[in-house]
Formats: C-alpha cells, sequence, structure tokens
C-alpha cells in the first residue's frame, strides 16, 4: 500500500515522486503534516512489525530528515537503540529546523544520549530554558512551559542516573510521577534508580501498580523482576524479566535484566545468550556488549574482554563505566601504566563532586600507582577513596600495604587493624599485620608514636 521507494543508508529516499510536497490540513492545529514523513515512518513501523530493524531504522532516519517535526520516528530511534552516540549527533545536525524551532533542536539533543562531558550537557538543559525565557509569546504560562516540561525532566533524570548520582535522581523521578502517574518514562528511570538504591518497598508498590494498570506491558513485568531482583530472589527475577521480553521482544531492560539476573547466579553461558541477542537487538546500546565483555573477565578470558570493552567503546565512546572496564582489564594482565591511564580518563569524564558509585575507580587507580611503585600517588587516592566510603576492606588493606612497603609500620599496622575490623577473618591483612608487627620490633618503633603512646599511658 505504501508503495515500494528505496532509501540508502543516510535516510534519503532514493524515490521521492510520491508525497514529495504534500502536506495535509489538521483541524486545530497550527502545522500541516507532511506526507512525505509520514509515509516514511510508517513504512519504518512496517518493517519493524516484520523485524527487519535495519531497514525500519533507514525509514525513521527518512522520515525525521523528511520534517524534523516527526517526533515519532526520533522516538522509535532512541527508545529502541538503533542509533551509536556519534549517529545519533550526526542525525541531529544533519536536520534543517526553521528559525521558530530552534527550542525543539535543543530538546531533541536533551533527549539522545547524555555521556557527553557534564558542562556540555548542562549546557544543552540551560540552553532550554533559555529558550523558554526569551521567548516573544505573551501567555506567561508558555515561558513556565519548558521548565517544568515532563519529557525534559525525564531527560535530567535520566542524566542523573548515568552519573550515579541516584538519590538525585530518584528525587526527581517521585516528583514526576506525583505530576504526571502515567508518565511512563519517568516511571523506567525510577524503577532503576529505586533497584540501585536497594528500596526494594517502592519497587513492590511500583510493580503492583503497574500490573494492576498495565498488564499487558513489559514495562510492568520488568517492574516485578526489579523486585525480585533487588530481594536477591533471582530465579523470580528471571522469570519475570522473561515473561518481558516475550511481551515485547524490543524492551532493552528487560533483556539486560535478564542477563544480569543469570550472571548474578554466575551462570555465564544463559548470561551471554541474553546479552548477546540485546546487542542484536539493540546495535546503538553499548551495555549488552560492556556486559559480555564482564563475563568474559569473570571467567579470566581478558584478551576477549577487552576486545567487547574496546567493542562497546566504539558504540559510545563517551561512558566512563567503559574506560574504567578498560583500566580493570590491563590492570588484570599486569599492564599497570595503561591501566592507571585508563583510570584517570574514568575520572576526568566523571561529573565533580564524585559519588560514591566511584570508589572503586578511584581504589583501583591507587592499585595501579603502588604496582607502579608511586607509592606517594596511590596513598592520596586511597585516601581521596576513603573520604566517599569509610567501609572498604580494599582500601584500608591498599593504603596499610603502601604504608607497609614505605616502612612506615605504625602508620601500616593501624591500616591493617581498621581493615581486620570490617573483617576479622582477612587471610592477607591477618598474616601483614604480623609481619608489620615484626618488623615494627626489629627496626625500632617512630618515636614520635612512642611519645604520644607514653602521654596516654601517663
Amino acid at each position: 500500500m505504501l508503495g515500494d521507494a528505496k532509501v540508502n543508508e543516510h535516510g534519503y529516499v532514493l524515490d521521492n515522486k510520491d508525497h514529495s510536497g504534500m502536506y495535509l490540513d489538521k483541524d486545530c492545529e497550527d502545522r500541516e503534516i507532511n506526507i512525505a514523513a509520514a509515509t516514511c515512518f510508517l513504512r519504518g513501523k512496517a518493517y519493524e512489525a516484520l523485524e527487519n530493524r535495519t531497514q525500519a531504522r533507514l525509514w525513521y532516519k527518512a522520515a525525521i530528515k523528511a520534517d524534523p517535526l516527526c517526533y515519532e520516528a526520533l522516538e522509535c530511534l532512541i527508545e529502541s537503540h538503533m542509533l551509536t552516540c556519534d549517529e545519533e549527533s550526526s542525525l541531529l545536525s544533519s536536520l534543517q529546523f526553521g528559525p521558530e524551532d530552534g527550542w525543539l533542536s535543543s530538546f531533541y539533543a536533551c533527549l539522545i544520549k547524555k555521556y557527553d562531558k557534564e558542562n556540555i550537557i548542562e549546557a544543552r538543559f540551560k540552553e532550554l530554558e533559555r529558550e523558554s525565557c526569551n521567548s516573544k509569546s505573551s501567555d506567561p504560562s508558555f515561558i513556565r512551559t519548558l521548565e517544568t516540561n515532563t519529557d525534559l525532566l525525564a531527560c535530567k533524570a535520566e542524566y542523573y542516573h548515568q552519573c550515579g548520582e541516584y538519590q538525585k535522581c530518584f528525587e526527581l523521578t517521585s516528583v514526576l510521577l506525583e505530576k504526571d502517574p502515567f508518565h511512563l518514562k519517568s516511571t523506567l528511570v525510577h524503577l532503576a534508580a529505586a533497584m540501585e538504591l536497594g528500596h526494594s518497598n517502592e519497587l513492590y508498590l511500583m510493580a503492583c501498580n503497574l500490573v494492576k494498570d498495565y498488564p499487558q506491558k513489559a514495562l510492568s513485568w520488568f517492574a516485578v523482576g526489579c523486585y525480585y531482583y533487588c530481594i536477591k530472589k533471582y530465579d523470580q527475577s528471571r522469570r519475570f524479566f522473561s515473561k518481558a521480553t516475550t511481551l515485547d521482544g524490543t524492551f532493552a531492560p528487560a533483556w539486560i535484566g535478564y542477563g544480569n539476573a543469570y550472571a548474578a547466579q554466575e551462570e555465564g553461558d544463559q548470561a551471554m545468550s541474553a546479552y548477546r541477542t540485546g546487542a542484536r537487538l539493540f546495535p546503538g546500546c553499548h551495555l549488552p556488549t560492556l556486559y559480555i565483555g564482564m563475563e568474559y573477565m569473570r571467567t579470566h578470558s581478558f584478551k576477549l574482554a577487552e576486545q567487547f570493552f574496546v567493542q562497546a567503546k566504539t558504540i559510545c565512546p563517551s561512558d566512563p563505566l567503559v574506560y574504567n572496564e578498560l583500566g580493570v582489564v590491563a590492570y588484570d594482565m599486569k599492564e599497570y601504566n595503561k591501566a592507571a591511564w585508563w583510570f584517570e580518563k574514568t575520572l576526568a569524564c566523571v561529573p565533580s563532586p564524585l559519588s560514591e558509585m566511584w570508589e572503586p575507580t578511584i581504589v583501583n587507580l591507587a592499585h595501579s600507582y603502588r604496582k607502579l611503585k608511586v607509592h606517594r600517588e596511590a596513598i592520596a587516592y586511597y585516601e581521596k577513596a576513603l573520604a566517599l566510603s569509610t567501609r572498604s576492606l580494599s582500601t584500608y588493606a591498599g593504603l596499610a600495604y603502601t604504608y607497609h612497603l614505605q616502612d612506615h609500620f605504625t602508620a601500616a599496622i593501624t591500616y591493617y587493624h581498621k581493615a581486620l575490623w570490617l573483617k576479622p577473618d582477612d587471610q592477607f591483612c591477618t598474616e601483614m599485620l604480623s609481619i608489620a608487627l615484626m618488623d615494627e620490633c626489629q627496626n625500632g618503633m617512630d618515636p614520635k608514636a612512642d611519645l604520644r603512646r607514653s602521654e596516654v599511658f601517663v
């Protein structure tokens, strides 16, 4: 019915005779519908229904290029992860907006993947707010529209989640869902933040309400899976993630959750199968590829893991989590200079101030410097990690061992004791504490420490 027109890889229709300049007036609307864009969009939907996602992606690109106001086409491209970060940016830069649609260009820029540097992302949100303030509309409600727009605030919540600011993300989505309980994009981000924070009660309530209101939506059963995953009942969570993928095979979070539930029980083959399906269905999403690399890391296949991390980096060149994993695999292959470089690159891409999520990266960087015998830098990063979390055995043990290597036995003993307070049966710290005590006895005690002790005894 739609004809047999062809489209090239850049999203340009080769046979543009049909509907090229046709518009349809829509009652009570100030814009006309571009027939060419609508036809391209319908072709994309048809190809997606036929599971020909390659052709669907090309026709969605053709639709948005024919008419930048065809928001549905862009939404399909983004929600189905059909484009990589670079492809999304390239597509947006190729769109030709009218002079009165400048705000829409900024809004689209906020919708795409948000792995750029903090100042770039914040500038996008501020630009949209500025657009609303500079509006010539006499209606004051229009000026407030963009600042309080639910879609825009949901984008900001997504950004907080990707940065590891889970509490800020959760608070924002809570406000959004009070304002609009049926905003499903906010609901998805809210579930993800609640799971990261361990809010099992919130997940339970959300899952019950979603299953009651939307029993045929994949999101509802995904929420149930999140609840069971949060309380560590991985068999049940797997069952509900699987049900979500059955209801909607193009729902990316369900495939990733399904793989993660297997990985949590160290069932690597099934986890890899789920991740590979995700990587095939969602070529623009780097997470399945990243998780495949993590599974290879778990089985000590470091070269294979590195290949998948590099592939994930190609899909999304600016995600700090990918840099962190490249650092970890370099460390495990004893390439400590390379590891330190990747960890530094990770921290350079993370918004400041650093959240507790990035504490392991700082510890890993400190370990790398210790291996490189740059002890002063190692100690500085261990102390930076302790400022974020005071309950990390690895940090205390690493700091103690670094002091021990420098023959600062008193400081080493202190931190070995702190590590053993967190885990009294830790073999490494127990043995090293004994050695440090013997070394201190043989080399004599630090006179300043001895003086402080004598003052305490007095």
